[in-house]
């Protein structure tokens, strides 16, 4: 790489180590040697993309074995808990017909519908209940 970007093996070392960082025309170099945009390659988490390509990699009947409120409950715990506290058909009535909704009028399949409600759920928990259509 470093022949590649015209620096010494000493500048890569400094940049991996965080004790410097390459100029905006190394990283535009960087960029178009692994193919990513320089976007990409500045907001680069290895975490994000191991779990992209995990997804990628996944098929219907690996994602049917997977428990996910056992594995994500490992990291928030509530997800076990909630459950004998909640009255779950309460809201369970409520969400089906909001699944419904999104069925009939957006032709979506039950699939489809839930994801779109989990992503809707996800943009109010982040911008707050203040949310408005920008």
């Amino acid at each position: 790489m470093a022949e590649k970007l015209g620096v010494s093996r000493q500048t890569i070392s400094k940049w991996e180590t965080d004790e410097t960082i390459p100029d905006i025309y190394q990283s535009k170099k960087m960029a178009m040697l692994y193919k990513v945009s320089l976007d990409e390659l500045i907001n680069f988490n290895i975490e994000i993309k191991e779990i992209q390509e995990i997804i990628k990699k996944s098929d219907e009947k690996a994602e049917a074995k997977i428990d996910w409120t056992k594995a994500w409950a490992q990291k928030y715990q509530i997800l076990v808990q909630y459950q004998d506290t909640v009255n779950i058909s309460n809201f369970a009535s409520r969400l089906n017909a909001m699944l419904d909704k999104l069925r009939e009028s957006y032709n979506f399949s039950e699939q489809d519908a839930v994801l779109v409600l989990k992503d809707i759920l996800y943009i109010v928990w982040k911008n707050g209940k203040s949310y408005s259509r920008k």
